[in-house]
C-alpha cells in the first residue's frame, strides 16, 4: 500500500439575563508529571474491561431516541460517516508522522507547502465534499475550509496535486467500510479539483454551509498528541448539526493527565476490539435533539454499521467553583494564559486546570469530563468559525451553555469569522457557573491588558 493512503439538552433558550449555551472543552493531553501510572497492568487490565459513565443501555432504545427528532438525520449521518473517514486517513498519516519522527530525531518538516500534512488537508477536503454529494446530491454543497485550491492548480504544484489524487482515490476505495458506494472508476486530477473548487464558500447571513475544521493543532498532531477534524451545518447563520472526530481522545477523565506517549503504550498493548474501547471517538449533535452522541472511531477492518455503539453523553452536574475542572487552552500566541488563570482564581476555580489542545476542549464538557472554559483573545486576533461552530452545537444539545462575555450567542452569519464577539468566550455545563464566570470577567476587565 502507499505511503499516501497508509498515511493516510434540549436547545435551552437564551434566558433573560441572556444566558445562551456552551462552547468548551478539555482535553489535558501534556503531563502535569512526566510519569506513567506506577501500575500499568491495572490500567491494562482496566481497559479490557472497559465499562465506564459512556455506558448506557443501547439498541432498539437508543435507536428510538437518535430517530426522535427527524430534522438533519439524514445530513447527520453523512457528516459521521464523513468524519470518519477523515480521521481514518489522518491517524495513518500521524502513525506515518510520528514513526518518521522517532528516526529522524524530530527532524520531520510538516509545515511546508508538499508535506504529507498538506497532502492529507487537501484529501480530506475532497473526501469530504464527495461523501456531501454522493449522499446527498451535488447541488448546493458548498464548504467553508481552509485554504484556497488556486494554489493546488499552479505549475509547481502538479507533484501535491498528484499525491493528493492519488490519496483521493485510495481512501475512496474503503468507503464501502463506511457505509458509502465506492466509485467504479477513479477519479482524475480534474474531478478532485473540482471538488475543490466547492470547498470555498465565504458564508453568508442567510446561506446554507457546511464548515470542514481540518487538523487544528499541528504541532500536537506531529508529535503523536491530540486533534481534531470537525464539520458542522449551517443555515441562516445558525448552526444545526456539528460533528468532531478525535482518534486519540481517551475514555478516561483520569488518563487525561497522562502523557500522550502513555496512550499510545496503552493502544498497543491493548488494542480496541468489539469489546473494548479505550480511545478515539466522534462525538456529534443535532438541532433540537436535546441529545450529544459519542461513537468508537472505526479502526482498520472494522466496519461501520449505524449507529456504531453509539453512547449518549451530557455535561456535568458541578456547578460548585471549588470542584470544577477548568479547561486551559495550551496556545498561548492567541489568548491570555494570565488573565485567564487571575479570573480563575478569583471565581474560586482551585482544582488544577486540564491544558487542553485546540477544539479537545469542547469535547471535555460535552462528556462531562470539564466544566469550565474561557478563552480571551488577544486584540489583534479573530476567532474562526471552524474553530468553534461545531463545538457549540454539540455542547448546547448536551446541556451546556456558550456564549461571549455580554451573555450573547456566537454569530455564525458573518462569514469566516466570528464578529461581533464581546470579549471573549465563556462556555460552562451549567448557568451558575457562567453567572459567575460573566460578573467577574466584567468586573476585572478594565485592568486587563487585553
Amino acid at each position: 500500500m502507499s505511503l499516501y493512503c497508509y498515511t493516510l439538552g434540549p436547545n435551552i433558550n437564551i434566558m433573560k439575563h441572556k444566558l445562551n449555551h456552551v462552547e468548551a472543552a478539555g482535553s489535558c493531553f501534556l503531563p502535569l508529571n512526566n510519569k506513567s501510572p506506577k501500575n500499568l497492568t491495572s490500567h491494562i487490565s482496566f481497559v479490557s474491561n472497559f465499562n465506564n459513565k459512556y455506558s448506557s443501555p443501547m439498541m432498539e432504545e437508543d435507536n428510538k431516541m437518535l430517530s426522535e427528532s427527524e430534522d438533519y438525520s439524514n445530513e447527520l449521518d453523512v457528516a459521521v460517516k464523513a468524519m470518519q473517514m477523515a480521521c481514518f486517513l489522518y491517524q495513518k498519516l500521524q502513525d506515518t508522522l510520528v514513526s518518521m519522527s522517532t528516526r529522524c530525531n524530530d527532524q520531520v518538516q510538516f509545515n511546508d507547502d508538499n508535506s504529507l500534512l498538506t497532502i492529507a488537508g487537501w484529501s480530506v477536503q475532497a473526501i469530504v465534499r464527495w461523501i456531501l454529494s454522493q449522499s446527498l446530491g451535488s447541488e448546493n454543497i458548498s464548504i467553508l475550509a481552509k485554504g484556497d485550491v488556486q494554489t493546488l492548480s499552479k505549475t509547481n504544484a502538479s507533484e501535491v496535486l498528484e499525491a493528493v489524487v492519488k490519496t483521493v482515490n485510495e481512501c475512496i476505495a474503503e468507503a464501502p467500510r463506511f457505509g458509502v458506494q465506492e466509485l467504479k472508476s477513479a477519479l482524475g486530477s480534474s474531478e478532485v479539483l473540482e471538488l475543490l473548487s466547492h470547498c470555498n464558500s465565504v458564508g453568508a447571513p442567510s446561506a446554507r454551509f457546511w464548515v470542514l475544521g481540518s487538523i487544528d493543532d499541528t504541532l500536537g498532531y506531529v508529535n503523536g498528541d491530540q486533534y481534531v477534524v470537525s464539520l458542522s451545518l449551517i443555515e441562516a447563520g445558525e448552526v444545526v448539526l456539528g460533528v468532531i472526530g478525535c482518534p486519540n481522545y481517551p475514555m478516561r477523565k483520569e488518563w487525561l493527565s497522562y502523557h500522550h506517549s502513555y496512550h499510545r503504550i496503552i493502544s498497543m498493548l491493548t488494542p480496541t476490539t468489539s469489546e473494548t474501547w479505550n480511545k478515539g471517538c466522534v462525538i456529534y449533535a443535532k438541532k433540537g435533539s436535546g441529545k450529544a452522541w459519542m461513537q468508537p472511531v472505526v479502526h482498520v477492518n472494522k466496519k461501520f454499521v449505524w449507529p456504531n455503539h453509539a453512547k449518549q453523553v451530557s455535561i456535568s452536574s458541578i456547578d460548585n467553583p471549588a470542584l470544577a475542572t477548568f479547561c486551559e487552552t495550551v496556545e498561548k500566541a492567541n489568548s491570555s494564559h494570565s488573565f485567564t488563570e487571575g479570573l480563575a482564581l478569583s471565581v474560586g476555580l482551585s482544582k488544577r486546570p486540564l491544558r487542553a489542545l485546540s477544539m479537545m476542549k469542547y469535547v471535555a464538557i460535552a462528556c462531562g469530563n470539564a466544566e469550565v472554559f474561557m478563552k480571551f483573545a488577544r486584540a489583534s486576533y479573530k476567532e474562526k468559525i471552524w474553530d468553534h461552530a461545531a463545538g457549540v452545537i454539540i455542547i448546547q444539545e448536551a446541556g451546556g451553555i456558550v456564549t461571549d462575555v455580554r451573555g450573547d450567542p456566537l454569530d455564525f452569519s458573518k462569514g469566516l469569522y466570528l464578529e461581533g464577539l464581546d470579549r471573549g468566550i465563556v462556555a460552562c455545563a451549567g448557568p451558575t457557573l457562567h453567572e459567575k464566570i460573566i460578573d467577574a470577567v466584567d468586573a476585572s476587565w478594565s485592568s486587563s491588558c487585553l
